[in-house]
């Protein structure tokens, strides 16, 4: 089974003033330009795949790394954002006034969004994306999927044994880098994490 790179979309005019969730929102000039450093960052990495949630921003994303390292974006529901139900798109700045923010940052594990979903169901859906593209990728291959902050963060979560309500102490930088290996018949193994600096080969041995 081979590696995983991890990508979060780069910024949107919304980036850290709305909770995006399944919005048309795109790339801003700066988000396109972290992803345009993050793609020059993976030429040469000989990327087998390139996936993506199927979001506008996750998707450009994905078209810019896809046009520098080869390939075409294949898309996957599961690696799509929490379904945030009625708090979709509403400012951040407001949401934390609520009293239900308080238990998303202690047990989100308990929480299912008014009129949405649940993290720990956008965790179960990442997660088993993610072993269908491991299953059907060799060892040595290396592949893309571009997805979300809190889903990259569910997703590293349940392949370290990490609780869920633990994942906030995580974080996903915009265009970020996480490369996981995933072995068949052995443990998971985190070989990066939230990166924004240079790649160099990483050995899982």
């Amino acid at each position: 089974m081979p590696t995983v790179l991890l990508v979060r979309h780069g910024t949107t005019a919304a980036t850290g003033k709305r909770l995006g969730g399944w919005t048309d929102a795109s790339l801003d000039g700066r988000g396109r330009e972290q992803v345009a450093a993050t793609a020059a960052r993976l030429e040469g990495a000989a990327i087998a795949a390139v996936y993506s949630s199927p979001i506008v921003r996750t998707r450009e994303t994905a078209r810019i790394i896809a046009g520098v390292v080869g390939g075409r974006v294949r898309t996957r529901k599961g690696l799509g954002e929490v379904e945030y139900g009625d708090w979709t798109d509403q400012p951040l700045g407001t949401l934390r006034r609520r009293a239900l923010w308080k238990v998303i940052q202690s047990t989100p594990s308990r929480v299912t969004f008014p009129g949405g979903g649940s993290i720990r169901g956008a965790q179960a859906a990442a997660v088993e994306t993610i072993e269908e593209l491991a299953a059907a990728h060799g060892a040595d291959e290396t592949i893309v999927a571009v997805s979300h902050a809190d889903v990259i963060k569910a997703v590293v979560a349940h392949f370290l044994g990490m609780p869920l309500d633990t994942f906030q102490r995580l974080v996903v930088s915009p265009a970020s880098v996480t490369a996981l290996h995933l072995a068949e018949g052995a443990p998971p193994m985190l070989l990066r994490f939230n990166d924004t600096g240079p790649l160099e080969p990483s050995d899982p041995r």
